[in-house]
Formats: structure tokens, C-alpha cells, sequence
């Protein structure tokens, strides 16, 4: 197996795996980022949460692409594990905004991965599915990527500043994730809610790129456990992947959801060409996981259907719908 070897601090004492051991983690204000704060103070971790342009008074504020914020940051804390969450992930404003986005995605990865190496901290930096070109599912760890799109090449040059600034770093690939948000918009799988409640509208849905929806307290928890056990085994480095196990297109998604809510869905159309002015995409990315499962390191997915009734409950028109579902 190739290579493998993570204002005032927000921290949390524990007797869990993390004991008071200080985690960096960017991008706290985002989807993962948020669930991952909770999920490693959960396991006794204490969390430096960081973010930006949303940051809140209890975090600190730091723009990841000014070199000397972050050598403050890091040596300030010198925390043991630096997660990067912290991206632009947007393929279409990725395309649109690429100067901006390569900054995040490429440079910024850069500076933090040698701050953590000249700290001694050990970097856990979250990537995508999507620096494969989607031609021959499943892909394994050691298989080369081949991106489509410019955010995928963005995440496969971080990948590269972050090993080639901190070899003992492990790189985590996920495809598109989903869980609890604070708008709609803030993840493409329940962004389609939208277009559910709108049922005077039709609405067309892509019917050809197989996703693989996975929440982020399922991230969160294979993020915790990959910080945990790097403290028991030092050689912990290289290509990681995680994944949910449920293959879908967005319609089949569109169509999953609404059954779960019991909304009517025929308005709902498959669309078989891709949407005007939109990135390329791999049409099927699965990502191969066997080396998470080898190391004892995964978790097994939540359905999507029961996870999607969690992240989407508060969004229904009528707040006592989820007393009648479950009661």
C-alpha cells in the first residue's frame, strides 16, 4: 500500500479519542466544516474553527490566501492536526471566477501545507471525486486522475501542494456531499428541494451524471476517526476515499426526496443533455473506498432517503409535517 501517514480557540475537553489535542479546522462556516467542529468536539477534541467572510464572533477570521495570516494562525495555535476544508467548490464559479478560485483551491492549500510542516502539524485535506474524468468507474486511490473541469483540476493541484509540502499528509476524496444546511443552496443534492415545492412549474433534472450523495456527519465521523488513529500510527499518509453507496442521478435524487416527503413529483422532468454553459462533469466518478474499510477507518453511510428528512424537515412549508410522518 502506498504512503499514508489534521479570537479565542473554541475548545472542548474530553475523555474521547482527541483528549484535548487542538485541531485546526478551515472552512468551519461551510457545510463539513460545521458538522466536522461538532463531530470532533463530540470526541473530546479541542477545535480551532476558522473561517472568513462568514466567520462568527466565537471564530477566528482568517483569509487563507494571505500568507502572513495564516503563519500567524498556525504558529499562534501550533495546533497537532490541520483539517482543510476551506475551497471553492462550485464547479461553475469556479469557471467563471477562476483567478479567485485557483487562489483558494491551489494556493492557499499551498501556504497552509508548509505552515503545518514547519509547525510539525499533521494535514488532512478534503478533496473531491471530481479529479476523475468519469470514463472507468470505479476509481482506486492509486489511479491517476484525468479532471474534466477546472475545479477538478484545482482540487488535483492542492492535492499535489499539500503532499508536496507535507508528505505525511492524507488526502481525503469525497463526492458531492449534503446534510444539515442553513439554505437550500448550500449543497447541490438539497438545492432540488426548490423544485419539489414548485410542482405548477416543470422542471427538467439531470438524468446522465451518476452521483453518489454522501452527508457530512458520515464525513465528519471517518475525519475524526483518520485524526484519532494518525496519533496511535505515525505512518498514516497518502489517498484516502469515502463515499455513500447509493448511486443516483439528480432526477432520481428529485424523485427520491419528494417520495420521502410524500410531494408529488410530476412535474419533475428527466433531462438527457447537459444544462447550457455549465462545467463538464464525469459522468460516473464512483469512488473505489476499500482502503478506508482495509485501515478500519469508514463507517457505514446513512440511507439517503432517512439522512435527506433530517437535512430538509425544517424547509417544509408546514413545520408539524414532521409529527405526522413520524407519528
Amino acid at each position: 500500500m502506498p504512503g499514508f501517514r489534521s479570537e479565542e480557540p473554541q475548545e472542548s475537553e474530553g475523555a474521547g479519542p482527541g483528549a484535548g489535542g487542538r485541531v485546526l479546522v478551515t472552512g468551519a462556516t461551510g457545510l463539513l466544516g460545521r458538522s466536522l467542529c461538532r463531530q470532533l468536539r463530540d470526541d473530546g477534541w479541542s477545535v480551532i474553527a476558522t473561517g472568513f467572510s462568514r466567520a462568527s464572533p466565537r471564530m477566528h477570521r482568517c483569509d487563507l490566501t494571505s500568507e502572513e495570516q495564516v503563519h500567524h494562525l498556525i504558529h499562534t495555535h501550533k495546533p497537532e492536526v490541520i483539517v482543510h476544508c476551506a475551497a471553492e467548490r462550485r464547479p461553475d464559479v469556479v469557471e467563471r471566477s477562476s483567478d479567485s478560485a485557483l487562489n483558494l483551491n491551489v494556493h492557499a492549500t499551498a501556504v497552509l501545507a508548509k505552515e503545518a510542516a514547519s509547525c510539525g502539524s499533521f494535514l488532512l485535506y478534503i478533496s473531491t471525486d471530481y479529479v476523475f474524468d468519469g470514463r472507468n468507474p470505479p476509481y482506486g486511490e492509486d489511479d491517476a486522475p484525468n479532471p474534466l473541469n477546472l475545479y477538478g483540476r484545482s482540487k488535483m493541484e492542492g492535492e499535489r501542494e499539500a503532499t508536496r509540502h507535507c508528505p505525511d499528509s492524507v488526502i481525503l476524496r469525497v463526492p458531492v456531499l449534503f446534510g444539515e444546511v442553513e439554505r437550500v443552496s448550500e449543497s447541490a443534492v438539497t438545492a432540488l428541494w426548490t423544485s419539489i415545492l414548485d410542482s405548477t412549474q416543470t422542471c427538467s433534472v439531470d438524468h446522465v451524471q451518476q452521483r453518489f450523495p454522501t452527508e457530512v456527519r458520515d464525513v465528519a465521523r471517518v475525519c475524526s476517526q483518520i485524526c484519532s488513529r494518525r496519533r496511535q500510527d505515525p505512518s498514516l499518509r497518502g489517498v484516502l476515499h469515502f463515499s455513500g453507496t447509493e448511486q443516483m442521478t439528480k432526477y432520481e435524487m428529485t424523485r427520491a426526496v419528494a417520495e420521502a416527503f410524500k410531494l408529488p413529483s410530476d412535474h419533475i422532468v428527466a433531462a438527457t443533455d447537459p444544462a447550457p454553459g455549465s462545467a463538464s462533469r464525469p459522468q460516473n466518478a464512483r469512488l473505489d473506498c476499500s482502503r478506508l474499510q482495509l485501515l478500519g477507518l469508514s463507517v457505514q453511510p446513512r440511507p439517503f432517503r432517512a439522512a435527506i428528512l433530517d437535512c430538509l424537515w425544517p424547509f417544509t412549508p408546514d413545520r408539524r409535517w414532521r409529527q405526522t410522518v413520524f407519528h
